[in-house]
C-alpha cells in the first residue's frame, strides 16, 4: 500500500488524471449499464404485456358478444337441428376467430386457447403446464390472472392466464349431463366437456405472445445506445486531455524550464506567460521573484564596488 503510494505521489499530473478519468470512465459505464438495462427491459415487458392484455380483452370482447347476441339466434336450432352449429358457442368462434389472426405473418406466433381439464372439443385440452395453472386457480380463487414466460416450440412466448368459470346457467345445457345436451352436439364431439358445474373453474383463459424479438429488439437498442454513451465518454476523456496538456502540463513545463534556467545562471531568460488564470499568476510570481533578484545582484555588486 506504501509503495503504491508512493507510485502515486510520483507520477506525473497525466497519469494521475487519467487514472481518475478510467476510473470514473468505467464506473459510468458500469451504472448506465445497469439502469438502462433495468428500464429497457421494464419497457419491453410492458410492451409485452399490453399486447397480451390487448389480445385478452379483444377475445373477451368476442366472447360476450357470441354469448349475448349469436347464441340466442341459434339456440333453437341447437336444440331441434340435426347438425351441429359450432359458431354458436362463444368458445368455439373466439378460437377461430385467434386462428384467422394467425393467419396474418404479423400475428402468426400469438395464440389463445381456452385449456380446459375436459374439453368438449379435445383441441382445448390443456397441456401439463396449462393444466397446473387452472389446478392453482382452483386451489387459490383469489388469484384472477397469472402471467409469466414459457418455453414453446416456436420459442420463449409470454403468457397470460385468466380463470373461465361457468357463471351462467345455459352453458350446463350443453355441458352438465349428455342426457340433456343438444343430440347434434353429441354426434359432433361425443361424450366430451360434460360434469361441469356451476361457478367452477374447468379452465384457463390462454394467451400466448412472442417475447424472443421483443427482447432481441431490446438487447439491440441496449447495445447502440451503450456504444453510444461509451463513445462520448471516450471522446470527453481525449478532450479533456487535450485541454489538460495545452492549458495546464506545457505551461507548467515551460515554467519550471525557465526556472531551471534562472538557476543555473540564465538571470535574463523570462517566465512569459500572457493568461491571467492561476497557472499565469504563478508565472507572474516567477518574475517577480526574478526582477528581485536581479535587484538583490546589482545593489550586491554595487556594494562590492
Amino acid at each position: 500500500m506504501a509503495i503504491f503510494n508512493a507510485d502515486l505521489l510520483n507520477a506525473k499530473i497525466g497519469v494521475k488524471f487519467n487514472s481518475l478519468l478510467v476510473l470514473s470512465f468505467f464506473v459510468g459505464i458500469l451504472l448506465s449499464s445497469l439502469m438502462l438495462s433495468s428500464v429497457l427491459q421494464q419497457r419491453a415487458e410492458y410492451e409485452i404485456n399490453v399486447k397480451a392484455d390487448l389480445l385478452m380483452q379483444t377475445m373477451n370482447s368476442l366472447r360476450h358478444y357470441t354469448q349475448d347476441r349469436v347464441n340466442p339466434l341459434l339456440a333453437p336450432q341447437l336444440k331441434t337441428g340435426s347438425t351441429f352449429i359450432p359458431e354458436a358457442i362463444p368458445t368455439f368462434s373466439v378460437r377461430e376467430v385467434s386462428e384467422y389472426l394467425r393467419k396474418d405473418d404479423k400475428y402468426h406466433d400469438f395464440f389463445y386457447k381456452d385449456a380446459a381439464l375436459n374439453p368438449t372439443n379435445p383441441r382445448d385440452q390443456a397441456d401439463s403446464f396449462e393444466t397446473a395453472l387452472v389446478e392453482r386457480f382452483r386451489r387459490q380463487p383469489e388469484i384472477k390472472e397469472l402471467s409469466g414466460f414459457r418455453s414453446t416450440p416456436e420459442g420463449k412466448k409470454f403468457y397470460t392466464a385468466h380463470p373461465f368459470k361457468i357463471e351462467e346457467n345455459r352453458c350446463l345445457e350443453c355441458h352438465s349431463r349428455p342426457d340433456i345436451a343438444p343430440k347434434s352436439l353429441l354426434a359432433t364431439y361425443g361424450e366430451h366437456g360434460f360434469g361441469w358445474q356451476l361457478n367452477e373453474v374447468i379452465a384457463a383463459q390462454m394467451v400466448y405472445v412472442p417475447s424472443e424479438k421483443v427482447f432481441d429488439e431490446t438487447w439491440r437498442a441496449f447495445f447502440s445506445v451503450m456504444l453510444v454513451i461509451m463513445t462520448i465518454f471516450f471522446a470527453v476523456i481525449l478532450l479533456i486531455n487535450f485541454l489538460l496538456k495545452k492549458v495546464v502540463i506545457q505551461r507548467i513545463k515551460n515554467i519550471a524550464k525557465t526556472a531551471n534556467a534562472v538557476s543555473t545562471g540564465e538571470i535574463n531568460a523570462n517566465f512569459e506567460e500572457q493568461s491571467k488564470d492561476e497557472i499565469g499568476l504563478l508565472a507572474i510570481a516567477f518574475e517577480r521573484m526574478r526582477s528581485s533578484l536581479l535587484i538583490a545582484m546589482d545593489l550586491l555588486k554595487q556594494h562590492k564596488t
